[in-house]
């Protein structure tokens, strides 16, 4: 397995979209098994393949801490069909990330999603049209009011791309909010990544905002323009594309609430 994976999040652990292009130049192997299941291990669950264990491209033991997470990881090796392509697995390809790249790595990977707070996708508004300012809205200031009210973080919205300086103690009270799990931390990651927004991503690891509803905040401009001139495919295939790695990053933040919950 290991020439499958290594070129993607096994070495690149904290990127899905480079993790997708370098997988897809991945060479593909014929299904060898007749069956993945999750085994119950010392410290979680680990994906067997007939039995044997899966390595992840440094040879660490493929295994997750909660069964949700390994059961919709062995439901991708299940549901591969004459050949394995890691496109179509990404819950694998986001355990290997946290087993090989993020354990041992959670605060920088904290620092690196912290970099958002100070130039986050909801900070910059559209100007005009009125349309598209109060769809802004509509999507936005919510999750700004609930971060204010929760977190403590009081940031300042700005029109246009000129860059605003955010205040230190606000910065600093959501960076208070993420995770030391390296579970939790690489998801969290990956969903800043895809939406542009380290806020939304809290928003959807504390339950303020349900899966969906983050991905239509973090597209508002995106479907704006649709609406207005039409949809473009190839920004459509890139789009769903990233949609499937959200979502694997999603079922990682709704197993790890639901446990702590």
């Amino acid at each position: 397995m290991r020439e499958l994976f290594e070129e993607g999040l096994g070495l690149s652990p904290l990127d899905p979209n480079e993790s997708a292009r370098q997988s897809a130049r991945a060479p593909q192997r014929k299904r060898f098994y007749e069956r993945a299941a999750a085994k119950p291990v010392e410290d979680g669950f680990a994906i067997v393949l007939d039995d044997k264990p899966v390595r992840t491209p440094s040879r660490n033991t493929l295994a997750a801490p909660i069964q949700e997470i390994a059961a919709a990881i062995a439901a991708e090796w299940n549901a591969q069909q004459d050949v394995i392509d890691p496109l179509t697995m990404p819950m694998t390809r986001l355990a290997n990330s946290v087993i090989d790249g993020v354990v041992g790595r959670v605060d920088a990977v904290a620092d690196d999603i912290a970099k958002y707070f100070g130039s986050d996708l909801l900070f910059y508004r559209a100007g005009h049209p009125e349309g598209l300012v109060a769809r802004e809205a509509a999507h936005w200031d919510p999750v700004l009011l609930w971060t204010a009210e929760t977190l403590g973080a009081h940031f300042i919205l700005a029109e246009g791309i000129v860059h605003v300086r955010q205040p230190d103690q606000a910065i600093a009270a959501a960076r208070a909010a993420l995770p030391s799990d390296p579970w939790a931390i690489a998801a969290l990651h990956v969903v800043t990544t895809l939406t542009g927004s380290a806020l939304l991503a809290l928003a959807l690891m504390l339950g303020r905002l349900t899966p969906d509803e983050v991905w239509a905040a973090a597209h508002v401009d995106e479907d704006w323009n649709v609406a207005q001139w039409g949809l473009d495919e190839e920004v459509a295939a890139r789009r769903a594309a990233r949609l499937v790695d959200f979502k694997a990053a999603a079922v990682v933040l709704e197993a790890k609430r639901s446990r702590l919950g």
